[in-house]
């Protein structure tokens, strides 16, 4: 009875062995199952997407970092508020175009130019960048003209802020300055527009009639060969000009004889600049070397305009050859 007893005992300790097994199976199926949905539920999350970045072409911001001499300080955001696309510039200094491997010296200077753009006629300052190929610099100095203005100025570059620096190409900057032997400088202005509140109004307006300023000596100055001498004549309430005066016989008489000598006086001091200039351009090319010369002679000017794009106005209508009165005219349009 006893082993019958021990026998019973066994199988129900096998039966419960076995029970809880199964159990242990199940509870092990159901954590599978349950880590199964938890990483299903994980996994349809979506995902990001990566971001791609255009690459910036290396010399992207070559018309940007080239001052647009003359213009309007409260102009300046207006020319930067298209992102105009200066690709032409870009090329012509790759392997094959018109300024590789050549010393060229640019600047930039804008045109309020009537254009069309959505739909509608508008008045867009457009930058223009011109490039001077010379293995000098093209001048030191700044013209400083305006119709409002009596006489013009020639100053030093220096003495407006303004000076000729490298430029760097983006794939160069981390380079050192001082041990790349660059090609290319721009006109560069250190002014800030910060400092503007606290300048007087003449100073600051200089600025708005700055033209980058250059001296042919090989060729006569339009100025050298004119015969028209412009007259202001001051009066109480305004002034006069000749050619007006003389045309509607608005002149007082007790005012015409200091008018006549005004006129002669003003003759006299054109004849004295053009002699100057004349005599100064001659003593300029006796000292001057053959090398030299030849370098005047070789300097080439390339005016670059923006290339259409959707987003910017097309601006292939209005472009024109002329720089400035001391540059004239450029021997390319792009």
């Amino acid at each position: 009875m006893r082993k019958g007893g021990k026998r019973k005992s066994t199988s129900q300790k096998q039966e419960t062995e076995v029970k809880a097994s199964s159990s242990s199976q199940e509870n092990q199926k159901e954590n599978h199952k349950l880590a199964s949905k938890a990483k299903r539920a994980k996994s349809s999350k979506p995902q990001p997407q990566p971001e791609y970045f255009e690459d910036k072409r290396n010399l992207e911001d070559l018309w940007k970092a080239a001052f647009p001499v003359g213009t309007e300080w409260d102009q300046l955001d207006s020319v930067y508020q298209f992102n105009w696309n200066f690709s032409n510039l870009e090329e012509a200094f790759e392997e094959g175009g018109k300024l590789y491997g050549k010393k060229v010296y640019l600047f930039g200077c804008t045109e309020p130019q009537l254009v069309r753009y959505k739909g509608e006629n508008k008045v867009i300052c457009i930058p223009v960048v011109v490039a001077v190929v010379s293995p000098f610099p093209p001048s030191d100095k700044i013209g400083i003209n305006s119709v409002q203005r009596e006489a013009e100025e020639i100053v030093p570059m220096k003495q407006m802020k303004m000076d000729w620096v490298p430029y760097i190409p983006l794939e160069n900057r981390d380079s050192q300055v001082d041990r790349l032997q660059s090609q290319m400088f721009i006109l560069s202005c250190t002014q800030r527009r910060v400092a503007l509140k606290q300048m007087n109004i003449d100073r600051l307006k200089k600025y708005e009639y700055c033209l980058p300023y250059f001296y042919q000596p090989l060729k006569e100055d339009e100025l050298e060969q004119s015969t028209e001498v412009q007259i202001i004549f001051p009066a109480e309430q305004k002034p006069e000009f000749t050619d007006q005066l003389i045309e509607a016989d608005e002149l007082d008489k007790d005012k015409k004889d200091a008018f006549k000598e005004f006129v002669k006086e003003k003759v006299r001091e054109a004849k004295k600049v053009n002699r100057q200039a004349r005599e100064a351009r001659k003593k300029a090319l006796e000292e001057m070397s053959e090398e030299t010369k030849a370098a005047f002679e070789n300097m080439r000017f390339s005016k670059f305009y923006p290339i259409p794009t959707p987003d910017t106005p097309d601006v292939s209508n209005v472009k024109a050859p002329f720089i400035n009165r001391y540059y004239g005219k450029a021997h390319e349009v792009l």
